[in-house]
This record gives structure tokens, C-alpha cells and sequence, in this order.
């Protein structure tokens, strides 16, 4: 995966910003080690060493901001900014579908990021009926939904011209600098969501939102509220539910 070979640079000691793109990965992975489509020379595979100043409770919040960024760039190349939403915490989803997955993998010296290798995955020229039969219904691309090919290079040059800013206004003034653009895009509010981390029981209950450092705030049958820092989130039909 491009993260495995962005890894090896930064600890070789490649710069901040230093960026892997490929035109396809043989291993392309996703949160918690799942695999991720990666076919050859329709989409964006790109990582990419960052070395901010921050702790690394601070973190988490980095793909949120790399949300926004991709977000924008989403939006601005379908032309479509309403189709575009942010499905926390890592997921840019158009139509409803999802487009985009960004995995992060740290790197820490005592409480301090050492590094960030920040992995983004964005479908770009893939027709419906080139998807694996189970993503079919829970994936697109931007020509999929926009009814033309997108140019790669063109689309690569928006994300990084976009990213750079946005990760900068992150490391200089924190996660609420971006919170605003974020909960812009963030439209869970209301729905009843199923949530699970690895290993863990699973909350159900309706989303309220996200709070300072990035949780997920979700308020459960009982009426108590739960801060959900990491885990899968499913949207789920009907009226929230209780802790299962």
C-alpha cells in the first residue's frame, strides 16, 4: 500500500509533505486492516509523511480535517456541493455513497507525534458495475456520479492545493479552527446510528454531533451520552435504539 512505502520514507526521514501516490496498490488496506479496492489506473491512491507540532491525543482529529479538504475538492470537481457529505470519522460519501476512505497511522515520542502517515483513497472513473458485487449499493466515483471522467492529475492537483492549507490552519490552531467546515459537511446529526470498535459491544442511539477533540457524540435510548472516539459507524433505519 502507499502507506507501507510512506512509512519507510519517514523513517528515513523524509520531510513533511513528503507525498507516495500510486497508480494502483496490490495490498491497499483500510481501517483496522480491511482490504481496499484498489484497481489500476482509474482512481487516486496517495500518502503522504506529515510531522505536525501536536500531541498525540490531538491526532485523531488530523483525518477530520483531511475530510474537509477532500470534501472540497469532491465537491468542486462534480460541481454537486450538496451531494457531498463527511461520514465521521474517515469516509466522504457523494450521494450518499461513499467515495472516499482516508486511513491515518502514527508514529509517537513519548506524548508527541513523531510522524503521520496519512493515506487517502478516492474514487474517481469507476463505472457501478466495476465494483465488487457487496460495494455496489454503498460505493461510487465521481464519474459514476457526475456522468464524465475526471482528469486524475487535474483532480490530484485540487486535493493537495486544497490539503495544505487546511492540515496547516490544524497544526497552527487546532481542530476548532476546521470544526466549523467539518460540521458543515457533517450531516449524521439526527440519525440513528449503530457504532462498534474493534472488539468492543456496540452503541446504538442517535448522532448529536461531534464535540472539541473529534468524538462522536451519540445519545443513547436511556438518554444518556455516549463520546465515541474511535469506531465503525452504521447509519441505521428507523428510530434510534438502546446499547447493545
Amino acid at each position: 500500500s502507499t502507506n507501507d512505502v510512506a512509512h519507510e520514507r519517514a523513517r528515513a526521514g523524509a520531510p513533511h509533505g513528503a507525498v507516495v501516490v500510486a497508480e494502483a496498490q496490490t495490498a491497499g488496506r483500510g481501517r483496522h486492516g480491511r482490504a481496499f479496492f484498489s484497481p489500476p489506473h482509474r482512481n487516486l491512491y496517495a500518502s503522504m509523511v506529515l510531522r505536525p507540532p501536536i500531541h498525540v491525543a490531538q491526532a485523531p482529529t488530523v483525518v477530520l480535517a483531511a475530510a474537509v479538504a477532500v470534501a472540497d475538492a469532491v465537491a468542486a470537481t462534480v460541481g454537486d456541493a450538496d451531494a457531498v457529505q463527511i461520514k465521521w470519522p474517515n469516509d466522504v460519501l457523494l450521494g450518499g455513497r461513499k467515495t472516499c476512505g482516508i486511513l491515518m497511522e502514527m508514529a509517537s515520542e513519548a506524548t508527541r507525534v513523531a510522524y503521520l502517515v496519512l493515506g487517502i483513497g478516492v474514487n474517481l472513473n469507476l463505472a457501478r458495475e466495476e465494483f465488487p458485487e457487496e460495494l455496489r449499493e454503498t460505493a461510487t466515483s465521481l464519474q459514476a456520479h457526475a456522468g464524465r471522467p475526471v482528469d486524475r492529475a487535474a483532480f490530484a492537483r485540487r486535493l493537495f492545493g486544497t490539503l495544505e492549507p487546511v492540515l496547516d490552519l490544524h497544526a497552527s490552531d487546532g481542530f476548532e479552527a476546521v470544526r466549523p467546515r467539518f460540521e458543515a459537511r457533517f450531516r449524521m446529526v439526527g440519525r440513528p446510528v449503530r457504532v462498534r470498535d474493534v472488539g468492543g459491544p456496540a452503541i446504538r442511539g442517535e448522532a448529536e454531533g461531534i464535540d472539541a477533540d473529534g468524538a462522536l457524540l451519540v445519545r443513547c435510548a436511556d438518554g444518556h451520552r455516549e463520546r465515541v472516539l474511535a469506531g465503525d459507524v452504521t447509519l441505521q433505519p428507523g428510530p434510534a435504539g438502546g446499547a447493545a
